[in-house]
């Protein structure tokens, strides 16, 4: 629910901004798939390609043509200093580059030549590959160019503890559990397929003593004792598992267990989680247990990556990348939202045919989120095409943000797809004092039955403290990242400032501000909020997406504008407006809090603090500079260039550029820009 406040006459950025969002408008129009879904491209960086070049590799099914085609891309994104990043304009990353070198010289690539040279000697003034983080040296174990004794334990008798013993599996987060439980089969097997040649020129001269576990981030030294401690011990017990006739009676049957985990969780597109770690991990441990390429689920498995793979022709041939998820359905939500703010009608064709596709993907079956919610019905949608075993809370939340936005009047036909693309012509002009964005759609039973399973789901779905995580509820342990397994990325899913608001402000647009579940959510958000004024941005980057994502989600829960935190977080937004009029936020923010909200303009970003501000009543220079910037960089097709990345997998760790927050997050700031009245 927007609450929109009287603004002061003279809108002075009004005619741009009526132009940009038609212009704008009817792009994203022109985006949407024949059977009403959106879906851009999602970013990352060069590991994916590189990752799969190695998987096919071990699995033996690696061709030349797509082993020079992703090498091609690998290749242009590397930058003048030899280094790959992992996000546009970020520093070189050491395991990063390490997996890009492997996988060119998989390619042919020679050492020598100079691009090479100039990784290799990069990597060995970092540390070489003993300083690369455990996923990158368990990569290099599979080929015999790490030793299994130097990488930490994570045994597969795991699998066995139950859900309220420490260390369990879902004491991880969804994305983590699902790649650390294939892990422990692959670590138990420990195999080692040479590579057709070595890599010695990435050892620093006179390397020292290995290290087990993170080496850029020291942990607290008794944590860190007590957990080496326990890592010695699972290597000892990893020593007789190979021995000990019960002990190899327990690892054969816990072996199996995962396996059957792993089995149960494959999705209908043979994907794992939707995400690639737990895909080619899964892979490969099934794989080692003797699982044929002809099985229908390895059959599956690999199947599915053509349509994680996107393949373009350039002048030096055809390049291949790969993406590490997708996101139709967190796509098309944002679009209905922003074509709604731009004055779509509620029952306009493209709206109607989004909200059909939208509730063919309401997930009504189990998943893991039932273990720490057994009594809860399901009734929620997931981030990607098929991942039904794990909907998330965030998607749901805005599902139900856009399900209200729509009015369908019956049900369609059975496979009926015949509803024609609206024209620009069709539309009301951008400004033109329409409400009817605004405007409650009147409920068909269709609709509001999903919009009710979905609100009960994501209510039950609360935290103990009031805040909502991406998937689980109360995924807090803090011990299972003190393991010196756990080098890279969030491994728990706690709640979220970003997530919270999202869900307080669904709650909200149907009237449910006053519930307890509301009022809850409201206190977690203002206890979360930094002292500067801010709030941490979990699932984007980063305090301009946590506070763009709060107010609003405060005002909508009937917080004044004229309260401190409100205030506060509007102070914080214009004390950290750029010069020339928008906002960025560079991903290094996540190591350094002193860049918080710092950056170059993008596109997202300025549109994120100004559907704070508009939301908070915002009225005055910073509002109209900001809508000025996004009129004036406007590309003439009507989207925006965004090569930053502004989206977050893993804080410090993974980030993403979502190829179309750069056009929906724009078209809904304007949107709400141009009907707040004047």
């Amino acid at each position: 629910m927007i609450v929109t406040h009287p603004r002061p006459a003279g809108r002075s950025a009004a005619g741009p901004a009526a132009e940009a969002l038609a212009r704008a408008r009817d792009h994203l129009l022109g985006l949407q798939h024949d059977q009403g879904w959106w879906q851009g491209e999602l970013e990352t960086n060069v590991t994916m390609d590189a990752e799969d070049l190695l998987l096919r590799e071990f699995l033996g099914v690696r061709t030349a043509e797509q082993t020079q085609a992703a090498a091609r891309w690998i290749a242009a994104q590397q930058r003048d200093d030899g280094t790959w990043a992992n996000f546009y304009g970020g520093p070189g990353d050491l395991s990063t580059t390490v997996e890009a070198y492997v996988a060119l010289r998989l390619a042919g690539q020679p050492a020598q030549a100079p691009h090479m040279a100039r990784a290799a000697g990069w990597i060995r003034d970092q540390g070489g590959i003993p300083a690369t983080r455990v996923f990158t040296r368990i990569w290099l174990a599979l080929f015999g160019e790490w030793s299994w004794d130097d990488l930490p334990v994570m045994p597969p008798e795991l699998i066995y503890l139950p859900a309220w013993f420490p260390f369990n599996v879902y004491d991880w987060g969804c994305w983590a559990r699902q790649t650390i439980v294939p892990l422990t089969v692959v670590g138990a097997i420990r195999p080692a397929t040479p590579l057709p040649f070595g890599l010695k020129e990435l050892w620093p001269a006179g390397a020292g003593p290995i290290v087990i576990g993170r080496r850029d981030r020291p942990k607290d030294p008794a944590w860190a004792a007590a957990f080496g401690g326990l890592d010695r011990a699972l290597h000892g017990y990893e020593r007789r598992a190979h021995r000990a006739a019960p002990v190899r009676a327990v690892r054969r049957a816990a072996i199996r267990r995962c396996a059957e985990w792993i089995i149960a969780r494959q999705e209908a597109d043979g994907c794992w989680g939707g995400i690639q770690p737990p895909w080619v991990y899964s892979l490969i441990a099934l794989r080692l247990l003797g699982y044929g390429l002809d099985h229908p689920v390895m059959r599956r498995g690999l199947a599915g990556l053509d349509r994680f793979t996107i393949t373009e022709d350039t002048p030096d041939g055809p390049v291949r990348r790969m993406e590490a998820c997708q996101s139709p359905v967190w796509d098309t939500v944002l679009a209905i939202i922003a074509l709604a703010d731009a004055g779509l009608p509620a029952d306009h064709p493209a709206l109607a045919k989004a909200a059909d596709w939208l509730l063919a993907e309401e997930i009504t079956g189990p998943g893991d989120w039932q273990v720490r919610r057994p009594a809860l019905s399901p009734g929620g949608w997931a981030f990607e095409f098929d991942n039904d075993n794990y909907p998330d809370i965030d998607d749901t939340a805005e599902v139900v943000l856009a399900l209200r936005r729509v009015r369908l009047s019956s049900p369609p036909a059975p496979g009926d797809r015949s509803a024609a693309r609206p024209s620009a012509s069709s539309l009301p002009a951008p400004g033109d004092g329409s409400a009817a964005a605004f405007a409650p759609p009147r409920p068909d039973a269709r609709r509001q039955a999903a919009i009710s399973r979905g609100l009960a789901w994501i209510t039950g779905m609360a935290s103990a403290d009031g805040g909502w995580a991406a998937f689980d509820a109360d995924n807090t342990s803090r011990l299972v990242a003190k393991l010196p397994f756990c080098d890279f990325g969030a491994v728990t899913d706690p709640p979220s400032a970003d997530v919270t608001a999202h869900v307080v402000e669904a709650l909200a647009a149907v009237g449910q501000a006053g519930s307890r579940a509301a009022r809850r959510g409201v206190v977690w958000l203002l206890r979360a909020q930094e002292a500067d004024g801010s709030w941490f941005g979990r699932w984007g980057a980063n305090y301009v997406y946590g506070t763009g994502a709060v107010v609003p989600a405060l005002i909508a829960a009937g917080v004044q504008p004229g309260k401190p935190a409100i205030r506060r977080a509007v102070a914080w937004l214009e004390e950290h407006q750029n010069p020339d009029g928008g906002w960025g936020e560079d991903m290094r923010s996540y190591d350094d809090q002193s860049l918080a909200g710092r950056g170059a303009s993008t596109a997202s970003q300025t549109a994120w603090a100004l559907l704070a501000l508009l939301a908070a009543g915002g009225a005055g220079p910073a509002v109209e500079a900001g809508v000025r910037w996004l009129a004036r960089h406007q590309r003439p097709d009507g989207t925006w260039d965004e090569p930053q990345f502004t989206g977050t997998g893993f804080p410090r760790d993974f980030y993403l550029n979502y190829h179309l927050y750069r056009l929906v997050f724009p078209v809904s700031a304007l949107g709400r820009y141009l009907a707040e009245p004047t």
